[in-house]
């Protein structure tokens, strides 16, 4: 069995359905799970905001806005008076039901469960869909299956347990539908898997079920060796580790969550990347395969802040770090690069909530620097030791950059460079004339 997840933009309107429809219907027994038609998400987080302000005529706004929008898309999907009738109570009794928000009291629990009907709504218009076209295929309902803990982390035990006792009970269908991103918590109630989202839930599923092949469906053919808003010509890579994915997935590469790659890689289960609009194209291979001795990408994240503490009395004082790492901990404030020195330790970050909070614990212990607007620039590929040039080819290409930061041998496959964000479009190109072209 596969496992096939299709996003936003995959099944953003009634003719994208039925281009998914088409897509899937191969014959092979399939979990397919779906994001939220596009946009959705957004409207439903507007919604949310609104009603935290308690403006309901604001929420009742979009709601109406958002209600006409899946109508109109429903007389386009189906064909027939039954399913144009059945899909439009479906819409009443969702939207209905976000309206109740607007008379009682609006907390976070509701906001969630709000969030929840886009792949809730998405879910079970295919779903009519497929069963208007005679294809045969089941719900499976992730409010059933996917669960996290009282840590906010998958729960796989209970996951694994509960999927398959849901399948079992369905009988052998050919297609099995449910939602992406959507789960229950540790006491019961609607929550998401927020890292990751539809991705995440698809590897979940994936190892859940010990897939075959786990298939990422989006709007571009794969991972490219570089990101195409800003390089022309990029191409498409056909095979990565889990490992080179990862990295490449954390440091810019917007085709895929990091997070989402580590059920698939602990499962050893491949993941391939896809494409909607294209079908036939080859993709992207994630696999436990590691090829040696190439580069295989660049990725760029934005929104970086660096921050340098130099302190005299760091010279040979042990706890310094933890000391240091304990302040960005207590504000929840993930760490990306970090390099040290004897006298002085540069971190970056891409949450900048906490900053000033940050900075004043750091001047217990040194004087703090804070440059914005930087970018990390990351080189993805075998870069083991015994490799030599990969790095002289890296620094010779972007030579006339100025660097702020380097990071190198944390990872068997990464090299980052911290830069400034006005010289993010430069290095990326020169990057690739050096090492792809």
């Amino acid at each position: 069995m596969r496992v096939l997840k299709f996003g936003g933009t995959s099944v953003g309107s009634a003719q994208r359905m039925k281009e998914v429809a088409e897509i899937i219907d191969n014959g092979h027994q399939k979990i397919v799970v779906l994001s939220a038609m596009s946009g959705t998400t957004n409207s439903l987080v507007e919604i949310a905001n609104y009603l935290y302000k308690k403006n309901h005529d604001g929420a009742n706004e979009i709601i109406n806005n958002l209600e006409q929008k899946y109508e109109q898309e429903v007389e386009q999907l189906y064909k027939s008076e039954e399913f144009i009738n059945k899909g439009k109570e479906l819409i009443k009794s969702h939207f209905n039901f976000i309206r109740s928000f607007t008379i009682d009291m609006f907390t976070v629990f509701e906001e969630k469960a709000i969030l929840a009907q886009g792949e809730l709504i998405s879910t079970a218009l295919f779903h009519y869909f497929l069963q208007e076209n005679g294809k045969d295929s089941a719900l499976l309902p992730a409010l059933d299956y996917m669960r996290i803990d009282k840590n906010n982390e998958p729960d796989i035990n209970y996951i694994k347990e509960n999927i398959q006792n849901l399948i079992t009970e369905e009988g052998g269908h050919t297609i099995y539908i449910t939602q992406g991103y959507i789960c229950r918590n540790a006491f019961g109630e609607i929550d998401n898997l927020q890292r990751g989202g539809s991705d995440y839930s698809a590897s979940l599923i994936g190892a859940a079920i010990q897939a075959d092949e786990i298939q990422i469906w989006t709007d571009i053919d794969g991972m490219h060796n570089n990101d195409p808003r800003y390089v022309e010509n990029t191409q498409s890579i056909k095979e990565l580790s889990f490992d080179e994915a990862a990295e490449l997935a954390y440091f810019g590469a917007k085709i895929l969550h990091p997070t989402s790659v580590l059920p698939a890689k602990l499962a050893n289960i491949p993941v391939r990347l896809l494409n909607t609009m294209a079908p036939k194209a080859e993709g992207t291979l994630i696999s436990s395969k590691q090829n040696k001795e190439r580069m295989a990408a660049v990725a760029a994240k934005d929104g970086i802040t660096a921050i340098k503490i130099k302190s005299g009395r760091m010279l040979l004082a042990y706890g310094f770090l933890r000391k240091v790492f304990e302040i960005f901990e207590s504000y929840k404030t993930p760490i990306d690069m970090i390099t040290t020195s004897e006298v002085g330790v540069s971190v970056t970050i891409d949450d900048d909530k906490h900053l000033n909070e940050i900075v004043n614990d750091l001047k217990k212990y040194g004087t703090v620097e804070v440059d914005h607007d930087q970018v990390i620039v990351c080189v993805v590929g075998d870069l083991i030791a015994e490799n030599r040039g990969y790095a002289n080819t890296i620094f010779d290409a972007i030579k006339n950059i100025s660097i702020r930061m380097i990071s190198y041998g944390g990872s068997n496959f990464n090299l980052s460079l911290l830069i400034n964000a006005q010289d993010k479009k430069q290095a990326l190109n020169l990057l690739s004339d050096k090492l792809f072209n």
